[in-house]
């Protein structure tokens, strides 16, 4: 598999946040004594860091992979069904984490900036990115090839 493009986005607010309520509950249950809600929203903040702390994607001769975290929740997009692809930034209130916004699916752990994907189906989709004009013009070079036009 030739790599073309990879690029891994760490959610630094996301790892502090999740941060600070793994010190803080252990403390609450120190103080007020063991409380099994209070187990299991450690453990779903520990899966949940594991999960979504880190976006990577990898760019190759046949696909798109985005990868979250440890690499459980992945997508692929292939090459050949892309139609186009431009420079977003998007609005503050479409936050982080993987849902549907007025301009399809948003796959993000940090910032404002993505690439929006527009698939031949007519289906968009948003990749959060911190080096949004690397990735648009890593997709741009890699739809756009000879082999890629011929289908």
């Amino acid at each position: 598999m030739n790599r073309h493009y990879q690029h891994t986005q760490i959610g630094y607010l996301i790892i502090i946040l999740f941060g600070i309520a793994l010190l803080f509950i252990p403390w609450l249950m120190a103080i007020y004594g063991f409380n099994w809600t209070g187990l299991a929203v450690l453990i779903i903040l520990v899966v949940s860091s594991a999960l979504f702390a880190t976006l990577t994607v990898l760019i190759n001769s046949e696909f798109i992979e985005i990868r979250f975290g440890i690499g459980i929740i992945r997508k692929k997009f292939y090459l050949k069904d892309i139609e186009s692809c431009n420079f977003v930034k998007n609005p503050w209130y479409y936050g982080w984490g993987i849902h549907f916004t007025p301009n399809g699916w948003l796959y993000n752990v940090s910032g404002p900036y993505a690439v929006e994907i527009k698939m031949k189906s007519g289906n968009k989709y948003r990749i959060g990115t911190d080096e949004p004009n690397e990735l648009e013009q890593a997709i741009r070079q890699s739809v756009y090839t000879e082999e890629n036009m011929i289908t």
